[in-house]
């Protein structure tokens, strides 16, 4: 038999496996340009920070029994700063996908998100409706926490692969490496 010749895309005998890119060269140009990009980029780390203090102040009111009313205001803060990401990313979505909710690029993403508001959304109604004791308040601010965890880690990993894969892209562009 005669001798195989390698595709373009196999590097030291091991075949590449050909993945979308996160964003197709207009999305990415949307994404760019949109202001809603920034906001996203800005309110992703406060929401974090936040979440941190948060998640210290449930911790301390559940080991000792105090601070309860810092601890759940800053419940109600991180849910206010989970709701305006939430609103302000489905317009970055929209903005770059053309679709509010559950593009493509994002769609277990967006999926798992729907859980996380509705675990926090759950926490407001229980704490106004006078639903749940102070600490099954706390616990079920723990379950958000834990989902929101969850959730902000496939967004890291979903980027960071996007960055990953873009520069791979960009390494095949100029060594003339066609897919």
């Amino acid at each position: 038999m005669g001798s195989l010749s390698r595709s373009p895309i196999q590097q030291r005998g091991r075949p590449r496996s050909v993945v979308r890119p996160l964003y197709t060269p207009q999305e990415r140009a949307r994404r760019d340009a949109s202001g809603w990009t920034l906001v996203q980029g800005i309110l992703a780390p406060v929401q974090f920070v936040v979440f941190l203090v948060s998640l210290g102040l449930v911790l301390r009111y559940l080991s000792t029994g105090e601070g309860l009313a810092a601890a759940t205001l800053s419940v109600v803060i991180k849910t206010m700063l989970l709701y305006l990401i939430m609103v302000t990313g489905c317009i970055w979505e929209k903005v770059v996908f053309g679709r509010y909710l559950f593009a493509p690029a994002f769609y277990w993403e967006d999926v798992f998100s729907m859980l996380v508001l509705a675990l926090h959304t759950a926490y407001l109604v229980a704490l106004f409706g006078g639903w749940l004791s102070p600490r099954g308040l706390m616990w079920l601010a723990l379950a958000a926490y834990a989902a929101y965890l969850i959730n902000a880690t496939q967004f890291i990993l979903k980027l960071r692969a996007a960055r990953l894969g873009q520069a791979q892209a960009e390494r095949d562009v100029s060594a003339g490496v066609v897919a």
